[in-house]
């Protein structure tokens, strides 16, 4: 079936369906990563999001459920050039398209991804509607395309009850803004006793647990949005705990230290960004998937930027209280991807104590 991805602007590009075939308005952002396409649909940090991948070619490999990092696939859309016609791994379950199909999730295909990432990077991040139907005119799709918003997605993806892994380690409350199990797995691999918490959970009922450290996940949405959120981690932070925050949790800590964030205009997505330490000047290949960063002129007097983009030198890490508190935008527990910073999970291990369990 014939489709079309017509975006705020006008510009339309034409392919084919695959997935569900009911239409789907969404922002439009590019993703840079050679594999890890479940990864990428099952990370809820997508979540109101079309997704289009720069390589060409998906579904190779197929579906394995045991790769998801999330319940579900939270992308709204997905955008290929190419999709395998038969996936060829011993681990696949299933056939990309039947997945999109299974989990009634619009795509389309045979577009040129090249010229379609061009003009993100171009014209910046906008919103786009994937249809089928021919009868509506260009400026209509255009303007329902410009009306939509992506609103109240950290509540959508979070878990509304808290979730025990019990380890023999230190007791560690991981705050559920839209978290990767790999963030999970990263530290029951470490020993550690973990907890999930919704992202609604109140400041005390995190602390009864009396917790040795509290971990804040990674997300979807503009994190000026997450007023609960950032009342909480303020309070975490006044309460002497140590904290490790990605992505989200580090846009969110930065505001409740009363620093402030900004758009990019296409944002970090992919599994190939390069990250300077600027305690050490080494660079790291990092994975990242954001649309929003810390602006490094609002930090305060008390904290310290510890890493920066290596190709446009944004913000990409905050330490606080000398060590305490310490944040990243890139996601050190990357399945797939680069597993560079995964020391930075180790150093949380450290700054609750050292190790308590061999």
């Amino acid at each position: 079936m014939k489709a079309f991805l017509i975006l705020e602007d006008g510009t339309v590009f034409e392919g084919k369906r695959i997935g569900s075939e009911r239409d789907v308005v969404c922002e439009v952002v590019f993703n840079t990563a050679m594999a890890g396409y479940l990864e990428v649909l099952t990370d809820p940090s997508y979540a109101g999001q079309g997704v289009v991948m720069t390589y060409p070619l998906m579904g190779n490999y197929g579906i394995n459920e045991e790769d998801a990092e999330s319940r579900r696939p939270w992308a709204s859309a997905f955008v290929v050039q190419t999709v395998a016609r038969r996936a060829s791994n011993y681990r696949s379950e299933e056939e990309l398209d039947g997945y999109l199909r299974r989990w009634d999730i619009p795509g389309i295909a045979g577009l040129d991804t090249r010229a379609l990432t061009r003009h993100l990077r171009t014209r910046g991040t906008m919103n786009g509607l994937i249809t089928s139907d021919e009868s509506r005119s260009i400026q209509t799709c255009a303007k329902i395309a410009g009306a939509y918003r992506v609103a109240d997605v950290v509540r959508m993806v979070s878990r509304t009850q808290s979730e025990h892994f019990d380890g023999p380690g230190y007791r560690v409350a991981l705050m559920d803004y839209g978290a990767k199990n790999s963030i999970i797995k990263s530290l029951c691999r470490r020993g550690c006793d973990v907890t999930v918490f919704p992202q609604g959970t109140p400041a005390s009922d995190v602390l009864a647990i009396r917790p040795d450290g509290v971990m804040l996940s990674n997300g979807p949405g503009d994190p000026k949005e997450c007023v609960g959120p950032i009342a909480c981690v303020r309070e975490l932070y006044d309460s002497g705990v140590p904290i490790f925050g990605i992505c989200l949790g580090h846009q969110i800590t930065a505001l409740a230290m009363g620093a402030d964030t900004e758009k990019l205009d296409y944002g970090h997505r992919g599994v190939n960004h390069p990250v300077k330490e600027l305690a050490t000047g080494r660079v790291y290949i990092t994975s990242q998937n954001h649309g929003y960063v810390v602006r490094g002129e609002s930090i305060p007097s008390f904290a310290k930027v510890s890493f920066v983009n290596v190709n446009d030198g944004t913000v990409e890490g905050v330490t606080y209280d000398g060590g305490r508190v310490y944040t990243v935008q890139f996601h050190p527990e990357a399945s797939p991807g680069p597993v560079d910073t995964r020391f930075l999970f180790d150093r949380f291990i450290n700054v609750m104590g050292g190790k308590r369990n061999a």
